[in-house]
């Protein structure tokens, strides 16, 4: 049970959008926000953080345990994979960074794995001291996941 004290409230809202066109794939960030992206052209990578619009609805929320696409006849809890639907539709994607354009508040990425008009509600720059580990580890049964995610070709 939740107490008072625990059930908040929070608001979001989208600082921009992902626009698809064809194999190009750039973040649209809305005009308030784009004196945010200054000196992001000198990073090599970001990190989007993007709302899961299509499973935002109360059975993509409350669904807590699922069979991955990528681990057939594995169930596993949803904070144990990437899955888009879960309690708070939030899902990540570190992207190659391709080019920003501060004025016009565009962001171009190598790839993501989101649709065209997917919400953003956050970018951060990808800093290797704090957004990697040393000795990773990952399930037995993800054994023949590569090492590394290939930079294009992930999206949708």
């Amino acid at each position: 049970m939740i107490s008072e004290e625990e059930e908040q409230i929070f608001q979001m809202f989208p600082i921009g959008f992902v626009r698809r066109d064809g194999k190009d794939v750039w973040v649209e960030v809305l005009e308030p926000f784009r004196p945010a992206l200054k000196q992001l052209q000198h990073f090599s990578h970001v990190m989007v953080f993007w709302w899961a619009h299509k499973h935002d609805n109360e059975k993509s929320r409350n669904t807590l345990q699922c069979e991955p696409p990528y681990a057939k006849g594995k169930i596993t809890g949803v904070f144990a994979t990437r899955a888009e639907y879960r309690p708070n539709p939030i899902a990540m994607t570190t992207c190659k960074i391709l080019k920003v354009n501060e004025t016009k508040g565009i962001l171009t990425v190598a790839d993501m794995d989101a649709y065209n008009g997917t919400p953003i509600v956050d970018l951060k720059a990808y800093f290797p001291v704090c957004d990697r580990v040393k000795e990773a580890r990952i399930p037995e049964w993800l054994s023949d996941w590569p090492e590394w995610m290939p930079e294009e070709g992930i999206g949708l």
